[in-house]
């Protein structure tokens, strides 16, 4: 990378770090992001693991077994979609972002920490379906979900980091998007604390809200 195209766009002022454009630097950052949710979505398979001594089951015993496991599954789906609408997110807002700053560098940072740990709720409530472990798993799925909110509000304001010719209702509609996930998941940890199962089913409201949005 030449020193022409490390130097920024626009230099720090009024308390802000300085702006840069170079195609390097926003691609490392997205490169980065894509390989920490795809391992965050991988490790979720790691806790599907087979039964106790499977080798040694009949058909039916093992098809038991396995039926058995229909929670487990469950989670991996859930986890697996709603992680997946993160990265759906999150690559539709760099495609609209142009530039990028230290600061966005560390909220997205952020933002990676929180889809990290998304696979350790999955697996507490694969294997408990009580109020604390629903409680933890949806309020981990929420500040993933308020990070990504963080962000596009950050690189949205005043079209600090996005192209300027962008679109206000494109704006909003990508700001009513990125706020359904945290939303239904925030409701459901108050519905949770009465009764853990309807709180779990209320994750379903999330298909219909993006469909709408849509």
């Amino acid at each position: 990378m030449t020193e022409e195209t490390t130097k920024p766009v626009a230099p720090a002022q009024d308390g802000q770090p300085p702006i840069y454009r170079d195609a390097t630097g926003l691609e490392r950052l997205i490169f980065f992001s894509d390989a920490v949710f795809a391992i965050a979505i991988t490790l979720l398979a790691l806790e599907i693991r087979l039964p106790a001594g499977y080798g040694q089951l009949s058909d039916a015993a093992l098809l038991r077994e396995l039926l058995a496991m229909w929670q487990k599954y469950l989670s991996f789906i859930i986890s697996f979609l709603v992680i997946g609408s993160f990265w759906v997110g999150h690559h539709r807002k760099f495609r609209l972002i142009d530039r990028y700053d230290r600061r966005l560098l560390w909220i997205n940072l952020l933002l990676l920490m929180s889809i990290a740990f998304l696979p350790f709720p999955t697996a507490v409530i694969s294997e408990n379906s009580g109020k604390t472990a629903t409680i933890l798993y949806a309020a981990s799925m929420a500040v993933s979900g308020l990070m990504l909110a963080v962000l596009w509000r950050y690189v949205s304001r005043g079209d600090r980091l996005i192209a300027p010719h962008l679109d206000p209702e494109q704006r909003r509609l990508e700001t009513r998007r990125t706020l359904v996930l945290p939303t239904v998941f925030l409701l459901s940890i108050l519905v949770a604390l009465f009764d853990a199962d309807l709180a779990k089913f209320s994750w379903i409201l999330i298909a219909p809200a993006i469909l709408l949005l849509r």
